[in-house]
């Protein structure tokens, strides 16, 4: 038996599920459709504009958009929201971060999707930790706690790959000997340096303009 897929009522399933991002072995599961039925159905309506591609298998109805952070803990895994994007999420740094950040234990990658860039920087398994799954507007989120984006970003300040780009980071957040913990994943003892760096600087008065 031939298959119609109604893009309304898959629409409506999906947000009933509070699904944002979905692929087309999902819809092939779900509405027990062949593949060749999906590939078409998902072709015709991004043509349309229904429907966004986000990545390879992933995507979207432009009617029910996910948050970037949600798209960039799908698009790549597994991953979890650090670095830049985490520092700026815990108000750890002042700036405005224009790409979303994230650790993979995977090989690095760069993707854009809708116009933003979505970083991806490997760490190895061993220090592959220190994410939590937090309610963000509704949806969770893996994202680096407090300590563990400073740790993941201090390690590649180490490795040269990134630099000191912040003048100050607001440590109150941050509890000392949990970020010493996720500093010794690393296996760095040149990463203990940075962060006496930090603190002396943290400490010192702020200026007045």
């Amino acid at each position: 038996m031939h298959i119609i897929l109604d893009p309304i009522a898959i629409q409506q399933y999906m947000a009933g599920k509070q699904i944002k991002i979905f692929s087309s072995l999902d819809i092939q599961r779900i509405f027990n459709a062949s593949r060749k039925t999906v590939e078409g159905f998902l072709a015709r309506y991004v043509k349309k504009g229904l429907i966004i591609k986000l990545r390879n298998e992933f995507y979207c109805f432009s009617t029910y958009l996910p948050s970037e952070f949600e798209i960039a803990n799908n698009i790549y895994q597994p991953s979890y929201i650090s670095l830049d994007s985490a520092l700026s999420h815990h108000h750890m740094i002042p700036e405005t971060i224009y790409s979303i950040t994230s650790i993979t234990s995977r090989a690095t990658r760069n993707f854009t999707v809708n116009d933003v860039l979505y970083s991806y920087q490997t760490i190895k398994k061993d220090a592959y930790s220190g994410y939590v799954p937090q309610n963000i507007r509704g949806y969770t989120i893996l994202i680096a706690e407090p300590e563990k984006a400073l740790a993941d970003y201090l390690y590649f300040i180490d490795l040269k790959k990134r630099s000191l780009a912040y003048e100050r980071l607001d440590l109150t957040k941050v509890k000392k000997e949990k970020l010493m913990m996720y500093v010794g994943l690393f296996k760095r003892p040149s990463i203990n340096q940075l962060v006496n760096h930090i603190y002396a600087e943290f400490r010192k008065p702020q200026r007045i303009y």
